[in-house]
């Protein structure tokens, strides 16, 4: 598991957390159940619920570790099928945009929801708002490798991403990983076709170039390769949406596979179902090792407040992990760490593309007076 370091809170500092319990395919009563266990697990939070009223006080009334929670009625859901711009002209009345809402007027320090991808960043954008500097969000994920787990984003907010912009998204996976495990200079790599410089395409050549310019506080590792990732070569992996989506589905369902294939090696005989029977604590840990759900819960970082997307199908498991990813994240200050840093490079690039173009100014002026 990737270390998540501890930091002690006053109890009068407890984070507070809004949850979209409508959103997911699960249904409410996996979402309320899975941070029921998360406050069971440990987990020290004030927790409000936004959902249908009356359903979801049902469910929450059945958990005792829910007694001092609170459940804010919302009249709809967004659903999957919704369209990110329907959501924001006409879904004002929607679990999600009151849960949304908690944190833009300060009544919560971090939301969850298992809701519509799209709809939620682009509800959190309008109402949170950007952190200064940075153009686009970006959503992480947590990898497993052999030394913990591994940081990846993009993996879905943006189907494409310019030279720019992946460079702050290297800055904000640095600044999250930093939150997250108190190690105060992260490992980052660009995800390429080949750990070559000349290799790949020129937005990714590019981004390189700008970070080894810009930003020499950075520990960055130039181009990692997909098997990188899991290998855990570098703390933070960075590319654009598209590739980084395809790549965490085609982990998933790698992990999935290899799931079903122990299942039916440990459960095809007598001998075997005895053999795992003797192995019971073993495999117990290897299953929570390639369970996806395990780390379920995706940050959209970039957005001036913490919002985190938990799995729509994710059970009661992975709600826990994604509540206790959000709660974790509150206080940690890793949103002034991104807009600083980000400042910074962007000055120094900016300074250094101004003086470019100054001296081709110059240049040009030359020649047409030698003319």
């Amino acid at each position: 598991m990737l270390n998540i370091e501890k930091k002690v809170r006053p109890s009068s500092e407890r984070p507070r957390l809004a949850v979209d319990a409508m959103g997911s395919d699960a249904g409410p009563a996996e979402v309320v159940a899975g941070v029921a266990k998360a406050l069971a697990n440990g987990l020290c939070a004030d927790v409000s619920f936004f959902g249908d009223g009356d359903m979801v006080g049902q469910i929450v009334n059945g958990h005792a570790q829910l007694a001092s929670a609170t459940v804010v009625h919302a009249d709809s859901v967004v659903q999957m099928t919704d369209k990110p711009m329907h959501v924001l002209r006409r879904g004002r009345d929607t679990s999600m945009w009151a849960a949304v809402t908690a944190v833009s007027q300060g009544a919560a320090d971090a939301v969850l929801s298992g809701g519509n991808t799209g709809a939620l960043m682009a509800v959190a954008r309008r109402q949170i708002g950007m952190i200064k500097g940075v153009e686009r969000p970006a959503i992480t994920a947590l990898w497993p490798s052999p030394k913990g787990r591994v940081v990846v984003l993009d993996v879905g907010a943006n189907v494409d991403a310019s030279d720019r912009q992946l460079v702050s998204f290297a800055i904000m996976g640095e600044a999250f990983f930093r939150a997250l495990t108190g190690k105060l200079k992260p490992s980052v790599g660009l995800l390429n076709v080949g750990a070559e410089e000349l290799k790949g395409h020129d937005t990714v050549r590019s981004a390189a170039a700008l970070l080894r310019r810009a930003d020499a506080e950075m520990a960055f590792q130039g181009f990692v390769e997909g098997n990188d990732i899991s290998e855990g070569v570098v703390d933070v992996v960075v590319t654009d949406g598209f590739t980084g989506n395809v790549a965490l589905k085609s982990a998933e369902g790698a992990a999935r596979l290899v799931g079903g294939w122990m299942k039916e090696a440990l459960t095809g005989s007598l001998i075997s179902k005895l053999s795992a029977a003797l192995m019971g604590r073993e495999l117990k840990s290897l299953r929570q090792k390639i369970d996806p759900s395990s780390v379920n819960g995706g940050v959209f970082l970039g957005i001036n407040g913490i919002v985190v997307k938990s799995h729509g199908g994710a059970n009661a498991s992975g709600v826990a992990s994604a509540a206790s990813m959000a709660a974790a994240l509150t206080g940690r200050g890793f949103r002034r760490d991104v807009a600083d840093n980000v400042g910074r490079v962007f000055a120094t690039l900016d300074a250094a593309s101004t003086g470019q173009d100054a001296n081709t100014d110059q240049q040009s002026s030359g020649i047409k007076a030698v003319v």
